[in-house]
């Protein structure tokens, strides 16, 4: 699908809903260099990336090529990488325990600056997958920022795949709302749409995008 077809998918969802703006994340992690740059070709410059060390392989030179990219962390972040998880992203997507926001305090502070975060809500309770557990959610956010003073913006969730989308990104929404936060990152190539009426604020597109990682080789 080109990125005319999403965009237009995306503002046909968005128009249907009544929703307000809806950012769309292309997920370019294990893409090849050309697919990504096909894409900032025709305009594109917000992508997301799942490991720091692939993002700081590719995305320094990209930016000296295609100015204006921001660049969302959307990935598991490990406290080793932190330091440098903050000097490539401009928005970190996955936040999900005290030692790391802790680890995100002690580096911002050293560097002066942190980027916007969000919250990552493991909706499903799965044990392989990570994200602060909903019913810990609002402690957790207010431990953030009473503890941290850390720019908490929104919340991110990867509902399992087995199960219907709905409720999880109901749920995420619930507690974006008690908690005064804007930003809603739900819904991939499969539900984005779905995503989008019930709220999404950000959505996050690889595969639909860009084609299937495995064919990329």
């Amino acid at each position: 699908m080109s990125l005319a077809d999403i965009l237009s998918r995306i503002e046909a969802a968005r128009a249907r809903s009544g929703a307000g703006p809806v950012e769309l994340i292309a997920v370019s992690k294990m893409q090849p260099l050309a697919r990504i740059r096909a894409v900032l070709d025709q305009g594109h410059r917000l992508f997301g990336e799942n490991r720091v060390q692939e993002a700081a392989g590719r995305w320094p030179a990209l930016r000296a090529d295609y100015p204006g990219i921001t660049l969302h962390l959307i990935g598991p972040l490990q406290t080793n990488k932190v330091r440098q998880a903050l000097e490539l992203f401009d928005v970190i997507q996955t936040l999900d325990r005290d030692r790391l926001a802790r680890k995100l305090a002690d580096a911002a502070q050293a560097r002066g600056a942190c980027p916007p975060l969000f919250v990552q809500v493991n909706t499903g309770a799965e044990p392989q997958k990570a994200g602060i557990l909903p019913e810990s959610a609002d402690a957790f956010i207010a431990a953030v920022r009473r503890d941290y003073q850390l720019p908490v913006v929104g919340l991110m969730c990867i509902p399992p795949v087995d199960q219907d989308p709905v409720p999880h990104f109901r749920l995420l929404r619930q507690i974006a709302r008690r908690n005064g936060l804007a930003g809603l990152s739900m819904g991939m190539s499969a539900d984005f749409e779905t995503a989008i009426a019930e709220g999404a604020t950000h959505v996050r597109i690889g595969s639909a995008l860009f084609g299937d990682r495995e064919a990329a080789g």
